[in-house]
């Protein structure tokens, strides 16, 4: 038996981590498509793309390993199938169950690693790579002048040059306008040509322009004088020096995404869920507080008067007072009016704002419950894949590839699904996020049985059969009525 277990063993590890690597591949890159726009074109360095894409693919195990174990458990099983291993085996008296076992237990270690990649590494990942993302969409764009563009990418400063020459070094007909001043176009640089270069620290641009011009517009010292001063001065020679340490990536420091539910392990998803439930009763029993003191009704006109609701000396007709049954109702009727608008007012603010504390509460309890249906996930889609592998006997990239990423889209499916539900109030955390393993597990029951017993759960030749059998009896019944009705 061992040579047996070393044999599916030893067919099981290779297509895993092919399908695996391969999986995580076409999902790197969809993060890669989804996130080009802001990576292109800002001269970011080979290792900072290097370590983004190093942590998004950390973040992507969750979806590549339960379609891995998916795929490589069908084309493993359905290889000893096509191969007529499977057959030959159970002819020696080895069930299907002993031919599994090895595949089992690696699928056991499979899930205990998935649940503490999910606990313990996965928040690293995704706060490492949140951060990193965050300052790269910051960063602005490379510095590059184009011939004919006004270029705006120095702080306070706009750059135009008509003709750039050989290694675009040398520039033709160059234009400065200065903006340090905040007072518009009021110092303009003119050159001939000039030439261009960046320091080695890349930390500051260095033009030297030859043959111009410089214009500018002096503001008088006395804020009263209307009159400006006009200055232009020659050059043959000039050199300018601009900043470009805003080019830089610079990093956010990473406590600040430390509260984000994604970037949390068990122990601080629970934390954080204890406190924003004590946060809610509190704010829900303020609001009853509040509201059970504006719901107060005044009944009499002295009750109104020692209030301080209205100033009735100077606002209301002294006859109000004196029990004229009209004015004596209208008042009132105002002041009950008036308490029911503030009230309504203040409990649709409070409707949105308990509403929105509730959905950040659901996320938190959905990242917690995601903890363990990715490893439960990974066992249910084992236990669907080997017995489907036995039932199409089949290996390879063709049918198996069809139907695993069939039951993978429906898993992923109903996952979503579930989970927006959850985020919307529609379901408790548990009854969303486990929607898709409860869906799932009577279906892998199914098929280890059928697969056990050697039951033609494929054959359509069977179903065809049934369906005839079906019609016949069904013509049959209706027959009998008919002869019965015609009597």
């Amino acid at each position: 038996m061992k040579k047996l277990h070393w044999l599916v063993l030893r067919t099981y590890l290779g297509p895993f981590i092919m399908t695996f690597f391969i999986a995580l591949f076409i999902l790197l890159m969809q993060f890669l498509w989804k996130y080009i726009d802001d990576l292109v074109g800002k001269g970011l360095e080979w290792y900072i793309i290097a370590e983004l894409l190093y942590y998004a693919s950390a973040t992507m195990v969750p979806l590549a390993l339960p379609l891995a174990i998916l795929l490589s458990s069908i084309m493993t099983i359905g290889s000893l199938g096509e191969n007529y291993e499977l057959v030959a085996l159970k002819s020696a008296g080895i069930s299907l169950t002993k031919i599994m076992w090895p595949l089992v237990v690696v699928s056991v270690v499979l899930v205990i690693t998935a649940f503490y990649f999910s606990n313990n590494i996965l928040p690293v990942a995704h706060l490492k790579m949140g951060s990193l993302l965050y300052d790269v969409r910051q960063q602005r764009p490379a510095f590059n002048i184009m011939e004919g563009v006004y270029y705006k990418g120095i702080d306070n400063y706009v750059i135009k040059v008509d003709q750039k020459e050989g290694d675009g070094n040398i520039l033709r007909n160059i234009k400065i306008y200065d903006h340090t001043e905040r007072r518009g176009n009021t110092n303009l640089t003119v050159a001939e040509w000039g030439t261009m270069r960046v320091t080695e620290d890349r930390l500051y641009l260095v033009l030297t322009l030859y043959n111009g011009s410089n214009y500018q517009d002096i503001q008088p010292q006395d804020s009263r004088d209307l009159s400006y001063q006009f200055q232009r001065t020659y050059f043959e020679k000039q050199t300018r020096k601009f900043d470009l340490s805003g080019f830089e990536l610079t990093r956010t420091d990473e406590d600040l995404f430390r509260s984000h539910f994604r970037m949390l392990n068990i122990s601080q998803l629970l934390h954080f869920q204890d406190s924003m439930k004590i946060e809610m009763n509190r704010r829900k029993t303020e609001f009853v507080r509040n509201n059970m003191q504006r719901l107060y009704f005044y009944t009499t006109i002295d009750s109104v008067r020692k209030s301080n609701l209205y100033n009735l000396e100077n606002a209301l007709d002294p006859d109000i007072l004196t029990g004229d049954s009209y004015s004596y109702h209208r008042l009132i009727t105002d002041q009950a009016m008036g308490t029911i608008r503030q009230v309504r007012e203040n409990a649709r603010f409070s409707h949105e704002e308990f509403r929105q504390r509730e959905r950040s509460l659901a996320r938190y309890q959905i990242e917690f419950h995601r903890k363990f249906t990715l490893s439960f996930a990974c066992f249910v889609l084992f236990m669907i894949g080997a017995p489907l592998g036995a039932i199409i006997r089949k290996g390879g990239f063709g049918l198996p590839v069809v139907v695993s990423v069939l039951f993978f889209v429906l898993f992923h499916v109903i996952s979503m699904t579930g989970e927006k539900f959850v985020r919307e109030g529609v379901m408790e955390a548990w009854q969303g996020m486990w929607m898709s393993s409860a869906f799932l597990l009577p279906i892998a029951i199914l098929l280890t049985y059928k697969s056990s017993t050697d039951s033609a759960v494929l054959d359509m030749d069977s179903y065809l059969s049934q369906i005839g059998k079906i019609r016949f009896r069904s013509k049959r019944f209706f027959g009998r009525l008919s002869n019965t009705g015609k009597e």
